[in-house]
């Protein structure tokens, strides 16, 4: 028997190769549904880069292209062309800093809100269908394992700062 180093759970305790496999298969199932429910928004879709600047924009109201660029590990011009893109479409506003004359901060529309709302919707409904054709007692198995999944994810992302994946549940208050 192997020894376990300290905040690890012993080897036989350690997960298996094929629950990282079920889980990525998971992650692909995932994206074919949240794929289906981006097209289905009646706005017209964003690219995958887009949305998940819409999604830190969300989480991190009024913060810089600097920033952004740092938590999206991206160089500036690119984060600033796709910021552009999205004030074009009518999904974010930059507007001056209240602190510094130099700096703009970056914003949701209302546009941009309602987009996120009616997308996390059709993702919902979609997410329901097939939640809807499991046993109960499998949908609550799920949802204990997904909530320490989450709870694992934070952990993991909380010592990797800077770039730390940030979930509803994770967010520093």
């Amino acid at each position: 028997m192997g020894a376990s180093s300290p905040g690890r759970p012993p080897d036989e305790d350690r997960p298996s190769l094929s629950t990282a496999r079920t889980a990525s298969e998971v992650v692909e199932l995932l994206g074919v549904l949240w794929e289906q429910g981006r097209n289905s928004v009646p706005t017209k879709p964003v690219s995958p880069s887009q949305l998940r600047v819409l999604y830190v924009l969300q989480q991190e109201d009024g913060i810089n292209l600097r920033g952004l660029g740092q938590l999206l590990n991206s160089a500036p011009p690119s984060v600033s062309r796709l910021c552009d893109r999205l004030e074009a479409l009518g999904f974010v506003e930059r507007r001056p800093s209240p602190v510094s004359r130099r700096e703009l901060e970056l914003h949701l529309t209302r546009r941009a809100v309602t987009y996120l709302g009616e997308l996390r919707a059709r993702r919902e409904e979609a997410l329901l269908a097939v939640l809807d054709r499991m046993p109960a007692t499998e949908r609550r198995r799920l949802e204990n394992g997904l909530a320490g999944f989450v709870r694992a994810a934070a952990t993991v992302a909380a010592a990797d700062e800077p770039g730390a994946v940030r979930t509803s549940r994770s967010r520093p208050a």
